[in-house]
């Protein structure tokens, strides 16, 4: 899997804003409609809302990943951002929510997305790793950690998925 096609730098950020759970799905939706992937935004936000309201997708360790299945997109598209203060958003161990994923997905295209599902989880189900994507500084360095882990070269822009 390549994580720099489905992940790119320019859809990681350091340091959400967002001191909610609707202020953190906004702002991720918001890092990856500006990076110019996201057809409906609105239809986008609707999906991931009725994901989120069908089963909350905070896990534990501090790991959440919001996802969805749309059509307002044409392929699987993620973003990644910290907050190392954390946040409640209703994890399985009761503590507050530090690194969250969103990934969105068009609606016929199910592998591709359970895929980049199980890795950005086993990646992240890493201590050290997480440790390392909460006290990186830039959305650079959170990319050199992840494509390093997950075994794609900072320079391969064009692998599979």
């Amino acid at each position: 899997m390549n994580l720099r096609r489905i992940l790119p730098e320019e859809t990681i950020r350091v340091g959400l804003r967002g001191q909610t759970k609707a202020e953190i799905i906004e702002e991720l939706l918001d890092i990856l409609a500006s990076s110019g992937v996201v057809l409906d935004r609105a239809a986008a936000l609707k999906a991931l809302r009725e994901r989120e309201a069908r089963m909350p997708t905070a896990l534990q360790n501090g790991i959440a990943l919001p996802h969805a299945k749309t059509d307002a997109v044409d392929r699987l598209i993620a973003a990644l951002a910290t907050k190392p203060e954390g946040v409640e958003f209703g994890s399985i161990d009761g503590k507050p929510t530090t690194i969250f994923v969103m990934t969105l997905s068009p609606l016929n295209r199910a592998g591709p997305h359970i895929q980049f599902l199980a890795e950005i989880g086993r990646l992240l189900g890493d201590e050290q790793i997480r440790t390392q994507v909460l006290n990186a500084r830039t959305p650079d360095e959170v990319a050199r950690i992840l494509y390093q882990a997950g075994g794609t070269s900072a320079d391969d822009r064009n692998g599979t998925l």
